[in-house]
């Protein structure tokens, strides 16, 4: 599919969501995922072996790349047969399609250690037509958790489908607790001049790896830590506590006019955002020296644990507000960061039960998934309604009548005022 195609279905997408009353529209839904299989018998000997257990699988992670949308399904629960998907953008009027294993089957075995993927949660496509795939390696969640594999970042050509690279990261870029699912991809001047910095939710670290270097290290700081005072969470009528998850949610600004980005980050168990430059974490002398050029910011206040969050070439953060049932947003351009300074721009108690993620397309769309992670892990989910969404708006769509409208007219010198 060439890029005039792709635009003008992006222009029939628009004009759709500018002739409706809401903001996010729903473009997937899902009570129960399904994935393309190569006949009916395959399919059927899956479910029959239960390599493939329909109500085991939940979608968390999402990535847009020209045609594609990808979307990741870890290996939580037994019967979850591939864990890196997509769906085709070509066809957009069946509102339930079942995944396809990327690049293929294959490559989705898991135990595979060396060109397999075991459990994958986010991912990020880069401006080089690459897909940055951190496969943790692991089968399970919490105490059940087992690791067959190391922890290994995957980086394929989205061009030609091939994996480009594969990095495992070094002993000493994780630890017992390690748990990492979330990852942001910086480019500098050109595509070699790559970093990838990876979360690690409850090993407390924030591992930096290198492209040119092909090499990795890990930065520790309290910052990177849970609030005790902010692990008791509120959603969909559930009362539970995730007291230990501690860096989750990460954003890049756009480039300063230093030549720098500011990594923006926060704690999930926490109300709090803190940030650091991009000049300190590609600098692996700095691991040890670093502790006062990372930044605390004000509070967003009460209720306000963030999952997912990104941030758009204009400073404009879009961030996941679980206990809200809703998205929202920070203008960096103009506001400095507080709980004055986030908006909401869609709220659905419905449509939006924990939204997982949320990234920006190179069109200015913004596509959320809502996945009912919650009811998935400490309840239990009714595959008789409605429990994935992907839903997307254009930016601006989003902005308007918010304080994070009028924003085009300010300079990157500005990202440096926290």
């Amino acid at each position: 599919m060439n890029n005039i195609s792709f635009l003008s279905i992006s222009f029939l997408i628009f004009v759709k969501i500018t002739t409706c009353t809401f903001k996010l529209q729903e473009q997937f839904k899902w009570s129960i995922l399904d994935y393309v299989y190569d006949n009916g018998f395959a399919r059927h000997q899956a479910l029959t072996t239960k390599r493939f257990i329909p109500e085991n699988n939940l979608p968390v992670g999402i990535e847009i790349w020209k045609d594609k949308l990808f979307v990741t399904v870890p290996r939580w629960k037994p019967g979850v047969p591939s864990t890196l998907n997509y769906i085709s953008l070509q066809n957009t009027e069946d509102k339930s399609p079942p995944l396809k294993p990327y690049p293929d089957w294959r490559s989705n075995e898991f135990a595979n250690c060396n060109s397999g993927l075991s459990t994958v949660y986010r991912i990020k496509a880069d401006s080089c037509d690459r897909l940055w795939v951190l496969d943790t390696g692991t089968f399970g969640i919490g105490n059940t958790t087992q690791n067959p594999c190391p922890y290994a970042l995957n980086i394929f050509n989205l061009t030609s489908n091939k994996r480009l690279r594969r990095y495992e990261l070094r002993p000493e870029d994780t630890n017992p607790n390690t748990f990492i699912a979330n990852i942001a991809v910086d480019i500098g001047k050109d595509c070699e001049d790559a970093f990838a910095y990876m979360s690690d939710e409850l090993g407390y670290g924030l591992v930096v790896y290198s492209w040119k270097q092909n090499s990795s290290w890990r930065f520790s700081h309290s910052y990177f830590m849970p609030d005790p005072l902010a692990g008791d969470f509120n959603i969909d009528g559930l009362n539970f506590q995730w007291d230990k998850e501690g860096i989750f949610g990460m954003s890049l600004s756009p480039k300063l006019v230093t030549g720098e980005k500011i990594l923006y980050f926060s704690p999930l168990a926490s109300n709090r955002e803190f940030a650091v430059s991009t000049r300190i974490l590609r600098n692996s002398s700095k691991v040890d020296n670093s502790y006062h050029d990372f930044v605390a910011l004000r509070e967003r206040g009460p209720n306000s644990h963030v999952t997912a969050k990104v941030m758009d070439d204009y400073g404009i953060q879009f961030m996941n507000l679980i206990d809200r049932n809703a998205v929202g947003c920070w203008n960096s351009a103009i506001n400095r960061y507080g709980a004055n300074a986030i908006d909401i721009v869609d709220q659905d108690e419905t449509k939006l039960i924990f939204p997982s993620d949320i990234k920006i397309d190179r069109f200015g769309y913004v596509w959320v998934l809502s996945d009912k992670m919650s009811n998935f892990l400490i309840s239990r989910l009714d595959y008789n309604e409605t429990n994935f969404r992907i839903l997307f708006a254009p930016v601006d769509v989003l902005v308007a009548n918010t304080a994070c409208a009028d924003y085009r007219s300010f300079g990157n010198d500005f990202f440096f005022k926290f």
